[in-house]
Parts: structure tokens; sequence; C-alpha cells
């Protein structure tokens, strides 16, 4: 077959899609973190081998932003593995910092788009994934750019091991419930096993959650009164 001319111009689904260089300054501070940071197709360079022994779980967290949550989960589960991804250079950054300061093992950070997710990892091969206010794209010209739609869940349900989990949050209903319908299309493929369109409702000590419970924005929705909606998918 013969090699793609320009395989940055391909479609970021494309097997053989190729990240453009970057001239952001915090893409040669990550490199500071070999072995625990990884950008672009470097993200895709150990698919199936993530887990370091058998009985180890792989927790994923996409849009990690600098790692309030993850690097929080990792410390307090040294026996598990996680993995924190984001598109921007300066947040993985940041997670990394947080990550090697307080001398954590289990856990990794990818600079990487979301979108392929499906060439970061081998099918079974993620227990637990948590998307976390993801962008709405409210606008009707911008909703085929939903991280959530039928294909995507089809994939992420390959991914997941047996009785894998996917939680998502969002603070923005109209997404809530164009999840629920991308969900519905799926639904011999998933059980609901928590649903919540105002999480913290009747909780008068939300204002004082912190991380790993709550992320940055989060802390925010609840001092604003915006409602939290939540749902627990896990693989049939």
């Amino acid at each position: 077959m013969p090699s793609v001319k320009n395989p940055t111009a391909l479609p970021i689904h494309h097997p053989d899609y190729r990240y453009a260089p970057s001239r952001n300054p915090y893409s040669e501070k990550i490199k500071q973190g070999p072995g625990i940071v990884f950008s672009d197709n470097q993200t895709e360079s150990f698919k199936g081998n993530w887990k370091k022994k058998p009985s180890e779980k792989l927790h994923v967290e996409i849009g990690c932003n600098a790692g309030h949550v993850v690097v929080e989960w990792a410390a307090r589960n040294l026996e598990h593995r996680y993995i924190g991804i984001d598109w921007k250079f300066k947040a993985i950054y940041r997670a990394f910092e947080k990550a090697f300061k307080r001398k954590l093992e289990n856990i990794h950070f990818l600079r990487a788009h979301a979108d392929r997710i499906g060439f970061m990892f081998a099918p079974g091969e993620v227990d637990h994934l948590y998307l976390f206010f993801p962008d709405p794209w409210a606008k009707k010209s911008q909703l085929k750019n939903r991280f959530i739609n039928e294909a995507k869940l089809r994939t992420i349900h390959e991914l997941l091991a047996p009785g894998g989990t996917f939680q998502i949050k969002t603070d923005h209903p109209g997404y809530f419930s164009w999840m629920e319908e991308q969900i519905a299309k799926t639904s011999n493929l998933w059980k609901v096993t928590f649903r919540s369109t105002d999480l913290h409702a009747g909780n008068p000590e939300a204002g004082s959650l912190n991380f790993p419970e709550v992320t940055c924005f989060e802390k925010l929705f609840i001092k604003d009164g915006l409602p939290i909606m939540r749902i627990d998918l896990q693989k049939i």
C-alpha cells in the first residue's frame, strides 16, 4: 500500500492520522516526564500494554484538565493504574507536576485527542472510564462535535473489560438529553446503574466537597447553584 503523503491532513478517526508538530512551549516541557507523560501518536504506542500486572484495574479519565481528580485517585489507590487524557499541553504538564511531586508510579498522562481513544487502548483493556463536563457544543452546527454519540458508545463498549463502567457528568441539560438518546440507541450494550439530574440536591455540605469527589468545574457549578447531571453505565 502506498504511503500517505500528508497524514496530518487525514480525518482524526483515520488509522494513519498523524498529529501535526506543535510550537506550544509546553510540548517540550512534557518531555520531562518519560514513562509518565506521552503526547500525540506516542500515546498509541502502548495499546494493550498499559497495565503493569494482571491484578491492576485501569481507570481512564477523559478531559483530566490539570489532574486534580485523577491524581488524587491514584494517590489513594496505589494498587490500581490511572490515566488522564487531555488535549491541552499546559494542563497535561501541570497534571504531571502534581503526580511527580507525590512520587506516584501508578499514573500516566496522555496529551491527545479523545476521539482517538480507540487507538490508545485495546479491546477489554479499560476497567473504568470517566468523562466529566465535556464541551456541550451547544449550537446546532456544532452538535456533530459532541464526544458522546452512538458510534463512540460502541467503541467505548468494546474497550471496556467485562462488567466495566463508564461514568459521565455534565451541567448542560441539552447535552444530557442528547446523551440519553444515544445511550438508548445502544441499550443492548449497557445497564444504567445510576442516574441523577441534580446530583447534589439536598446535600447541605455540597459546597465543601473537594477533589476527587468533585472536579474544578463542578465546584464552581455547585457554588452557582447549577444542577449536575450524572449517569453511570455498566457494560453488559
